[in-house]
């Protein structure tokens, strides 16, 4: 009611509602389907996801500090297991199983890349498919807000070019924040990778001089076992918090408990390499600290928010020039735009993972310490004998 007579929609406008309010029932549909769907695949594939061969350190100490870590890792870092995740993990198992490796999905590259694919996947063509449907309807919805010629004129023409400005500012700022945090997430990854090459090339060093100086003796075992706790508790460790584990007393390091054992007095040529190693795994601990707050993550998506939401308010203004078609043509195009920004952001939110993604290190880590693994169990049982090192006692009965 406008000045005490009634206003009337016209015949073009009345079939441009009733088309929106049919869509307005589709997307409740879509949503109510998706609502039934995920909460029964996540329930099915969480205990499939959830069941994981869990490591046995050895002291009471080093276990709690690893689970207390991993477990604030978890929860501060939002690596927690959701419902992407649980799909991810449930189709990586089963692509392990059947090309019968007999290693675990999260140290199989393809498993990996498989985990990834799901994770980033799925939410963006969600993302496109809602975007797609509801944009004809969030459309109309705002052009039923406005009801005003002029305001038309000014949206479908553009004749101000407020909104032009607004589209660019907005897309110049994520374009240059996304940006930059990728190049910044991916240079990290860079420096992890370099930070664990040298520290297990330093592990296998340690190993080796172990081997020559205390075979024979009776803390090789001892020593071996040390190493060992320091490669499954410590090096393997990639979803710990650094901080934590930097922050473990001295008492509780195997490399301190090697050091005490080979030396009596005075330090033995083994410190040398110990302190090498511990260098090494400063580094990577560095490297592994997470720089970019959750918060940054948060306003990256605050920002795609606010370039997508231009587009709904340009189809108010265009819906009076070609009506529901055009809004339909466009809501195709709203959704590939909106696949491929929810895209980008769930890459860098891989980058910003420590581990478990295609992009992260925990895949290669496995393939490099499986040699150094092995061997220390080879040795553990005795497998393993250098004729040659100086402490084994030597056969004169011939």
């Amino acid at each position: 009611r406008q000045s005490g007579k009634v206003t009337k929609w016209p015949g073009k406008q009345s079939k441009m509602m009733a088309a929106s309010s049919m869509q307005r029932r589709r997307i409740v549909a879509l949503l109510a389907t998706l609502a039934a769907v995920v909460p029964i695949v996540s329930g099915f594939v969480a205990p499939a996801a959830v069941s994981r061969p869990a490591q046995c350190p050895s002291s009471s100490h080093s276990a709690l500090l690893v689970s207390s870590s991993s477990s604030e890792s978890n929860n501060n870092d939002g690596t927690s297991l959701s419902v992407w995740e649980n799909i991810a993990s449930s189709l990586s198992g089963t692509f392990a199983a059947s090309k019968n490796k007999g290693s675990a999905a999260s140290t199989d590259p393809e498993s990996t890349q498989l985990v990834t694919l799901v994770r980033v996947g799925i939410p963006s063509i969600l993302a496109a498919l809602v975007a797609t449907f509801a944009f004809p309807s969030i459309s109309l919805g705002l052009a039923s807000i406005f009801n005003d010629a002029g305001v038309f004129a000014v949206l479908s023409q553009d004749s101000s070019q407020f909104v032009q400005n607004f589209l660019t500012v907005s897309s110049l700022m994520f374009s240059i924040l996304v940006g930059q945090t990728y190049y910044f997430m991916y240079q990290q990854q860079e420096n992890i990778y370099y930070a664990l090459f040298d520290e297990v090339t330093e592990a296998k060093s340690l190993l080796e001089q172990v081997a020559l100086v205390c075979q024979g003796r009776a803390m090789y075992n001892q020593v071996l076992r040390s190493i060992s706790t320091y490669v499954q508790d410590d090096l393997k460790q990639l979803n710990a918090d650094p901080a934590v584990l930097l922050s473990a007393r001295p008492v509780d390091d195997p490399l301190e408990a090697i050091m005490y054992m080979t030396s009596v007095g005075v330090p033995s040529s083994v410190y040398e390499t110990v302190r090498s190693l511990r260098q090494a795994r400063a580094h990577r601990l560095g490297a592994l600290q997470r720089k970019l707050p959750r918060i940054h993550m948060l306003l990256l998506w605050i920002l795609a928010a606010i370039e997508l939401c231009s587009f709904p308010l340009l189809g108010a203004g265009t819906q009076t020039i070609g009506g529901y078609n055009i809004l339909t043509v466009e809501g195709v195009l709203f959704g590939i735009m909106t696949f491929g920004i929810v895209m980008t952001l769930r890459v860098v939110g891989e980058l910003w993972r420590p581990a478990g993604g295609a992009y992260n290190v925990d895949a290669v880590l496995g393939v490099m310490v499986r040699g150094l693994e092995k061997e220390l169990d080879e040795r553990l049982e005795g497998k393993i004998k250098n004729k040659n090192s100086p402490s084994t006692p030597l056969d004169i009965s011939t």
